[in-house]
């Protein structure tokens, strides 16, 4: 039995592990972003008149397109936001009794 209970610790750590190495990838990816269009973009000289160029958005384009790709790794293509979701939230509400 105890080996079960640490077969449950070893998965429900990985998990945590994935899910934070996606919201530190989610991190990133907006910290790195909003900088290269601040960059690239001359606000400073052109101000909104220089936002509507197409080479500013390929980076977070294709960029964004790998990080939907990781986070349906890791959460799955139909968990985010489902009834399993849902019933976690309302319980860890409830748990928190504070809402």
């Amino acid at each position: 039995m105890e080996n079960f209970e640490q077969q449950r610790y070893e998965k429900a750590k990985k998990r945590v592990e994935r899910e934070k190495g996606f919201y530190s990838h989610l991190t990133v990816y907006i910290i790195i972003n909003l900088a290269l269009l601040f960059i690239n973009s001359d606000f400073i000289d052109e101000g909104f008149n220089n936002w509507f160029q197409w080479h500013l958005y390929a980076t977070p384009l294709f960029w964004g397109i790998g990080l939907f790709f990781h986070g349906v790794s890791v959460f799955g293509k139909n968990s985010i936001f489902n009834k399993e979701w849902e019933k976690r939230k309302i319980k860890e509400l409830m748990d928190k009794d504070d809402f």
